[in-house]
């Protein structure tokens, strides 16, 4: 869109030079410099359309795709524990695969790359996101064991409300995560401060009290709703202490991140679910009595979650990505309704509006006010009788430098 407007202006340009001659072969020139331009201009249009289209169907696609992986592993984690009422030992198993991660991402490495490198050579070259020394014992307990006692604590706390409350408020009360990020970004992170997503913050704990106040303020809920709400925190502290410790990562980069940060929970945290089975807080009678069906289904749709949400941009757009997340909302209502697990009263709709309503704000771009001005301004441009532009093109060279410089303005702004 730069792109047309920039050309746009430079047309103006050449309309300025035309106006005012009278030499028939100069304007010849200045007829064909234009036509040039035009064709140009059309040329430019029709590749950013195909580019732009190209990447709105395969954000159609990913919001399917996020939305069936993030719904259908909340609708089977809350079926696991019908079986297997285990939630810190799904949490370490689904962890565990995140060890996929970099040879995932090195076999698209060979795929796509023109110049291939063996695995320790693209290793060591992802392993400068850690500094200099690449992955050492002090940069590894100091910059990624946090972050993976962050991630354990965000599924755990997940799985735990699970077993309180139904899949869609879960799911509806998890989204308060984009508000709790913005939240501390703006105080940690010193990020622009915008009115819109103050807003959008007020709501999602507006709907956090709404969707309390629903079940009556019973024990049982307010249990559930407190995990899940520490669930988004610590999801929203574990985005904003990577930006504020690690940067920005490239996919490599990010791969191995995620692959260091499940091989650690395999290799530090395996006996935690030793622990727990022979103190029977999660005790299970046989290895044949755990559903192996349905802990490598949770599993595995939570990693294609996470591959679609971390690699994604790479096709898409990152707001579509984010819409998958809250259109899992409506699904896992209708799975609950169609289930008989829950009771849809007016405070419970409210509240789930409110705070998807809330995640929607905060997708906003930051000069969102910007482009809505100039929407504004293209429409009226376009509502404008012809008239007015055969009669400004009669007039003197001074009036179109004057419409020249109105129009670079506009595009300025």
């Amino acid at each position: 869109m730069i792109q047309l407007q920039n050309e746009t202006g430079g047309e103006e340009r050449i309309r300025e030079n035309v106006v005012g001659t009278t030499d028939p072969q100069s304007t010849g020139g200045a007829s064909g410099a234009e036509a040039g331009s035009s064709r140009r201009r059309l040329h430019c249009c029709i590749r950013v359309t195909t580019v732009q289209v190209r990447k709105a169907l395969w954000g159609v696609a990913m919001v399917m795709c996020v939305c069936s992986s993030w719904a259908g592993s909340t609708q089977l984690a809350k079926l696991t524990f019908k079986q297997f009422d285990a939630p810190f030992t799904i949490t370490w198993f689904a962890t565990s695969w995140n060890c996929l991660f970099f040879p995932l991402y090195y076999i698209g490495h060979l795929c796509k790359s023109p110049e291939r490198q063996t695995p320790r050579q693209r290793f060591r070259e992802c392993c400068r996101f850690f500094g200099d020394d690449g992955l050492t014992p002090k940069v590894f307990f100091t910059k990624v064991a946090p972050f993976g006692l962050l991630w354990i604590l965000t599924n755990y706390l997940y799985l735990q409300a699970l077993r309180k409350i139904n899949t869609t408020d879960v799911s509806a009360l998890f989204c308060c995560n984009k508000a709790f990020v913005f939240l501390l970004s703006w105080i940690v992170l010193r990020d622009r401060f915008m009115g819109v997503r103050i807003v959008a913050a007020i709501l999602a704990i507006a709907g956090i009290v709404m969707m309390t106040y629903a079940d009556g303020f019973h024990s049982h809920s307010v249990i559930g709703i407190t995990f899940v709400v520490a669930s988004a925190s610590m999801s929203a502290l574990y985005k904003v202490l990577f930006k504020m410790v690690l940067g920005s990562a490239k996919f490599g980069e990010a791969a191995l991140f995620l692959s260091i940060v499940g091989s650690a929970n395999f290799v530090f945290i395996s006996f935690v679910p030793v622990i727990l089975y022979f103190t029977r807080v999660e005790y299970i009678g046989s290895p044949a009595d755990i559903p192996w069906a349905y802990l490598c289904g949770v599993a595995g749709l939570l990693f294609a979650f996470n591959v679609l949400v971390n690699f994604g941009i790479a096709i898409t757009y990152p707001t579509l990505i984010s819409l998958g997340i809250v259109l899992s909302v409506p699904v896992n209502a209708m799975v609950d309704l169609y289930t008989c697990e829950i009771h849809f009263n007016t405070v419970r709709l409210i509240a789930v509006f409110i705070i998807c309503l809330g995640f929607l704000m905060l997708l906003l771009p930051e000069d969102w006010d910007q482009c809505i001005i100039q929407l504004s301004t293209r429409l009226r441009k376009r509502d404008e009788p012809a008239e007015s532009g055969a009669e400004a093109g009669a007039t003197t060279g001074l009036n179109w430098r004057g419409r020249a410089r109105t129009s670079m303005s506009t595009f300025a702004h």
